[in-house]
């Protein structure tokens, strides 16, 4: 297995390179060079398989010998070593819940999995890996929280101030030692432009080894299926719609990837807030990234999603074909909160922002497809968002982990929103 830039123009790496490297020189993503088909009797034994084993055989062929078959079952086994529990809402409605993690956020997944393969490579390393992460939220607290303490790995984390929970800015600021993290004066598509803009510095890269922990890296974007083939194994009857609530989209392409692999699935919802580029594209064909908007699902407050470029390409940019499998929906913050309060009244079903964008969304579409189930992920514990007590009155039971984190000390450090201010923090960290 090789893997490709979605800009045609980067050499053909190894999985092994596209984790280091993060990005591509020419600026594209990272891209496999084939899609493996997983056997039937694979997908037919799947209730009786191990989550880890499962876990394995699906990242196994884009892994093709980079890490040893020992070495990367012991990292799937560490990556998914919590529940994911299928939940009924409704008759027809269930929610995949991805929050059981060490941060409650689905992208503990990613970050456990990326972490581990990191470990390993820097075995063979000398030198140091800085691994550079812009998040909106859950991003950084599952990767700072992935790599705290991981030996030869130093990590920054770039978050726009003012932007985040107050639990997850404290998942992102409490843990010191080799995380950093600084406080952006801007919005996350700025926070991703300045990690960008250091991933495509040569200047740089020559004098500190730097990757991405954004789902732009293979690494924190492939083992994202897992939880698809996860919920599958629970799934009772014929295939089912699933909603995903977007924001980047490369939970969203995980899943997709998932389908081409051969999980059954008979449509996907890119379930979005105001930050609607994706389905404005759907409808008018024309794709205008814009500046991102400040919504209640402040985690898919991304007006310039990095990862829908691994979707068309899945779809070989066949807009007809991306067109029936895929729609979208703009869920507005007043529909979202109305959403968590009825929701709430009804099934006693706490919902967070962005899993009540993904519920209204498959709700919607199941309205007009009476015939229909589905899922939606739910990405996050309603813990992490003060709205949620403010909309439904309570956001139930606060886990021992979250009532922890108010003890700590925040340690962060806030930045202008200038790459000259990001690049010497980068060199100071040689």
């Amino acid at each position: 297995m090789h893997y490709f830039s979605t800009n045609r123009v980067s050499p053909h790496v190894s999985f092994r390179d596209a984790v280091l490297n993060g990005q591509p020189d020419d600026k594209g993503l990272y891209f496999p060079s084939e899609i493996p088909r997983l056997d039937a009797d694979f997908l037919d034994r799947l209730t009786d398989i191990p989550n880890e084993q499962i876990a394995f055989d699906v990242i196994r062929p884009y892994v093709d010998g980079d890490i040893p078959d020992d070495t990367l079952f012991e990292i799937c086994s560490e990556t998914v070593n919590f529940d994911f529990p299928l939940v009924p809402i409704t008759d027809r409605i269930s929610t995949l819940e991805l929050f059981h993690g060490p941060t409650l956020a689905f992208k503990d997944v990613g970050a456990r999995f990326m972490s581990r393969c990191l470990r390993h490579f820097s075995q063979d390393n000398k030198e140091k890996t800085i691994v550079i992460v812009a998040t909106s939220g859950d991003t950084g607290g599952a990767v700072a929280a992935g790599f705290h303490g991981v030996q030869g790995i130093e990590v920054v984390i770039l978050y726009p101030k003012g932007k985040v929970s107050k639990v997850q800015e404290l998942q992102l600021t409490t843990l010191g030692g080799n995380v950093t993290t600084l406080e952006l004066h801007g919005n996350f598509d700025d926070c991703q432009a300045l990690a960008k803009h250091a991933l495509a510095d040569s200047e740089l890269q020559s004098k500190v080894h730097l990757t991405s922990a954004n789902s732009i890296n293979v690494a924190r974007w492939l083992p994202q299926q897992f939880y698809y083939f996860f919920g599958l194994k629970q799934w009772q009857g014929e295939p089912s719609v699933i909603s995903v609530p977007s924001g980047n989209f490369g939970n969203l392409a995980s899943g997709i990837l998932a389908h081409i692999s051969g999980l059954p699935v008979k449509k996907f919802i890119a379930a979005c807030n105001a930050n609607d580029v994706v389905t404005r594209f759907l409808a008018t064909q024309n794709y205008e990234p814009h500046e991102s908007v400040a919504t209640l699902s402040n985690a898919m407050d991304v007006g310039a999603p990095s990862n829908f470029v691994r979707i068309l390409e899945i779809f070989g940019n066949k807009f007809v074909d991306l067109k029936e499998k895929l729609e979208s929906v703009s869920v507005s913050d007043d529909v979202t909160a109305q959403t968590m309060l009825d929701v709430y009244k009804e099934t006693s079903y706490i919902l967070d922002p962005h899993g009540a964008v993904g519920y209204r969304a498959l709700a919607d579409h199941l309205e007009t497809n009476p015939d229909a189930r589905g899922i939606f992920l739910e990405t996050a514990h309603p813990v992490k968002f003060d709205s949620v007590r403010e909309i439904i009155g309570t956001f139930g039971a606060t886990p021992p982990s979250v009532e922890e984190l108010y003890l700590r000390q925040k340690v962060s450090t806030e930045m202008d929103n200038h790459y000259d201010a990001l690049r010497e923090v980068l060199l100071n960290k040689i």
